[in-house]
């Protein structure tokens, strides 16, 4: 991609995720709210046509949900017969499916080969405060604070496409696409660690120290909350940051309302806040 291309690409790709941090935009509607943002941003430029030939017609809002979407493979691999394919881009299902292929998912910290899951967060301790250099605990040459920056570089042409991890330029897109909303989610950036005793410890004097996965290891019971039904788990924070928080973006549509019904009020809503956002981008 030519530098003052993706220069305008990044810019409105990096400017969404800033003007939609209060939006909390990290689950599927939220990623999606970003990478359409990205899109409005983008819409009769140069870098909209070539993002459009590496991504094979795939918006940024729809390409936004894909490095999550993957995660779907993890269970019987992307070899399984009844495993999904994105069959209308076969081009970009063959470059995933070898890029999921050399980043298997795994829970071995030493693995040669890092976990796609990886590239999504970093754990940067919360107690003591600490910025990304001041420490090692919870980073690693896989996180996406080295993702992100990868993906410029292959999309830049410093990596080549044939690199080990397999991220081709339109994989690298795709991922940056997600990961910057991912960055600025919190909880994907920092963790609180525990001591056997469940009091708040510095993982770099205690390395026995416990990491809250970015709030997953907490549940929530709200107050306004119905009565949890049996077989009804729990909330985690993490999850309630990606999801409800998302959803108070519009207040006026019920929640309990069927699927299709729910996305039909949304959908409309959704489109004027991505309207909104991109004129603010613009300073109007």
């Amino acid at each position: 991609m030519e530098r003052a291309r993706f220069r305008d690409l990044l810019l409105a790709i990096l400017i969404t995720a800033g003007f939609t941090a209060p939006a909390r935009a990290y689950a599927p509607l939220g990623h999606e709210i970003v990478g359409a943002i990205a899109d409005e941003r983008l819409a009769n430029t140069p870098a909209a046509a070539k993002v459009r030939s590496l991504l094979d017609g795939l918006t940024l809002a729809k390409a936004a949900l894909i490095a999550d979407e993957i995660k779907g493979w993890d269970n019987k691999g992307v070899d399984d017969p009844r495993s999904f394919h994105y069959s209308a881009h076969l081009n970009i299902d063959r470059q995933l499916r070898d890029f999921w292929r050399a980043n298997q998912p795994t829970h071995d910290l030493n693995s040669a080969a890092p976990s796609h899951h990886w590239f999504h967060y970093t754990d940067v301790p919360v107690i003591p405060v600490q910025r990304y250099r001041d420490g090692s605990a919870g980073r690693s040459k896989w996180d996406i604070v080295h993702m992100v920056p990868f993906c410029i570089d292959v999309l830049q042409g410093r990596i080549p496409e044939q690199n080990e991890r397999k991220v081709t330029k339109p994989v690298a897109l795709i991922l940056l696409a997600h990961y910057v909303a991912d960055i600025h989610q919190p909880l994907h950036v920092c963790a609180a660690y525990f001591d056997a005793e469940g009091r708040a410890t510095d993982p770099d004097k205690n390395k026995s120290a416990l990491a809250d996965e970015g709030g997953n290891t907490f549940t929530l019971e709200l107050s306004d909350e119905p009565p949890r039904r049996r077989g009804i788990r729990k909330k985690k924070f993490h999850g309630f940051w990606d999801y409800d928080a998302v959803n108070a973006l519009f207040p006026q549509v019920p929640a309990a309302l069927p699927k299709k019904e729910l996305q039909a009020q949304i959908d409309p809503l959704k489109q004027q806040l991505v309207h909104d956002m991109a004129r603010r981008c613009d300073g109007t």
